[in-house]
């Protein structure tokens, strides 16, 4: 009677044990969705209680033929059970199996299952299978076949493959916390095992198999892993479906600068960051990054700009302080706010600024500020700057006998055909009216006179059609040119603008459709 009682008492806990596998699969199904491993852990939760309630039943029959339909119902669930473990701890720690490894791996389940369910063919799993006579209740005796030792190395070595996983991820891990999670999976694993040991050795009561229980033990240690494992250590805020969302890049750092949290959004900004590197520095995933490391060490908003599939995109980088009622700082939110298109007006605004908006070409006012620049440059390595100033002969002529749409064609014309001769280097602007200037970086007086003279002979040579009118335009050319050395007094753009005009008048006094420079000035006043 005390012994029909015990078994009794361990059929509860069995059922209890089942009860706890559905209640950790329900719970991981509403609470650890996006957890690393929680998917594979549901799998493992619900294939355990099949497993754990089959076994129930098994133990409360009365016949071999009844254990032995429970014991198939069993082996339903049973091969899966150690694949889901292995499945579950390689996504804990950020790690994914090839395809095609996958499949040769659940390929050995399948086939546990069928020769087990097909066993009495051809004995293959249980060489035999008979009622044991020690036992006071009817457990069942098998001796395992040549299958029955492939799935049973097969179980060891996904648990062991397991525990070696989570012990390398250990090794890495800096903080406490983290280190506490892995060893939590770890001893999760261990249960079974050492369950299985009893039972295997015939330690364990009349036999009874302690895995059901174990394994639901075992669960626990895991469901405690992945749920601190999802959650902030830095704050009470959960994290939901607002925050993996989020368009703008989001990371959380606790106050060591370790990552806890992280949103989809931020995976295309920092594309190598995946579970794994949850619980490590900052740092030490920006080690390939400098410049974003500096920013985010000194904590100040700043821009930042990368290239994303060929594109270039602008964020604006934000911190927030985590803060505790007492203002004391947990942490902190890094946010990455996409600002590509305002980037892209001020850009565009800023280039309407500069430019003139008939011609094409800088203004007065930003090419001034411009050439400053260069000669600046030009000064430090002393090289040399040639001036060109040109306008368009007769141009009031043309305004007033074909008006001012006629002009702007041939003030387009003019500086299309200017452009053409010009180097990347070389910086053009409208000066005023139909005035027009060059400056050429270390280009020889003799380089940019002959500069001048193509672009006149190219100005010259076409004949316009306006207004049903043929007309051919020609321009006047001045040239000044000085030397950018810094130990004597240099030359300021004022002083050079002053004596290209000068020459370009000169110029225009000889008959204008010419050239002049303005030393050729200077020997005409001498």
């Amino acid at each position: 009677m005390m012994l029909l009682q015990e078994l009794l008492i361990y059929i509860l806990i069995i059922i209890i044990a089942g009860l706890l596998s559905v209640f950790l699969c329900g719970y991981a199904i509403l609470k650890l969705k996006g957890a690393p491993g929680a998917r594979y852990y549901m799998l493992v939760t619900f294939t355990s209680a099949i497993f754990t309630f089959a076994y129930a039943f098994e133990l409360s029959s009365k016949t071999i033929e009844q254990i032995i339909f429970w014991l198939r119902i069993e082996y339903l669930a049973l091969p899966f059970i150690p694949l889901f473990l292995l499945l579950m701890s390689l996504d804990y720690t950020g790690q994914k199996l090839k395809p095609w490894l996958s499949y040769i791996l659940f390929i050995i389940p399948f086939i546990t299952i069928f020769l087990h369910s097909t066993n009495d063919l051809h004995h293959f799993y249980y060489t035999s299978m008979e009622l044991r006579a020690d036992s006071p209740f009817p457990i069942i005796k098998l001796e395992g076949g040549p299958w029955y030792f492939v799935h049973s190395i097969f179980v060891f070595l996904c648990i062991m493959v397991s525990v070696i996983i989570l012990l390398i991820q250990l090794n890495q891990q800096v903080l406490l916390r983290f280190r506490l999670q892995i060893l939590t999976m770890v001893a999760g694993l261990l249960v079974p095992i050492i369950a299985s040991y009893f039972y295997m050795n015939n330690i364990s009561p009349y036999g009874i198999d302690l895995g059901p229980v174990s394994m639901s033990v075992s669960f626990l240690f895991h469901g405690a892993a992945l749920l601190s494992f999802q959650m902030f250590n830095v704050s009470p805020i959960a994290r939901d479906t607002v925050f993996a969302s989020m368009k703008e890049g989001v990371i959380v750092l606790n106050h060591q600068d370790v990552i806890v949290d992280y949103n989809n959004s931020m995976k295309l900004i920092l594309p190598m960051l995946n579970h794994f590197y949850i619980g490590k520095t900052i740092t030490n995933v920006l080690k390939e990054n400098q410049e974003l490391a500096n920013i985010i060490y000194l904590g100040k908003e700043n821009d930042y700009e990368i290239c994303i599939k060929e594109k270039k995109i602008n964020y604006h980088i934000r911190f927030s302080p985590i803060l505790t009622k007492n203002n004391q700082q947990l942490g902190k939110i890094i946010s990455f706010v996409d600002i590509t298109d305002q980037v892209y007006l001020q850009k565009k605004l800023k280039l309407l600024a500069s430019m003139d908006g008939l011609t094409q070409v800088y203004n007065r006012t930003y090419f001034m500020r411009k050439t400053e620049k260069l000669l600046e440059s030009l000064i430090s390595t002393e090289g040399n700057v040639s001036i060109i100033m040109f306008d368009i002969d007769h141009f009031k002529k043309v305004n007033d006998t074909l008006g001012h749409d006629a002009g702007d064609h041939v003030l387009k014309y003019v500086v299309k055909v200017a452009k053409k001769c010009l180097r990347v280097t070389d910086i053009m602007g409208r000066f005023g009216g139909e005035e027009f200037i060059i400056c050429l970086p270390n280009t020889s007086l003799y380089d940019a006179f002959e500069l001048a003279n193509t672009i006149r002979l190219n100005i010259a040579e076409k004949h316009m059609l306006i207004n049903k009118k043929e007309i051919c335009v020609t321009s006047s050319f001045g040239i000044s040119h000085a030397m950018m050395n810094s130990g004597v007094h240099h030359q300021s753009i004022q002083t050079l603008i002053r004596q290209a005009d000068e020459a370009l008048y000169a110029a225009k006094r000889k008959g204008r459709n010419c050239v002049q420079q303005y030393t050729q000035v200077i020997q005409n006043i001498t």
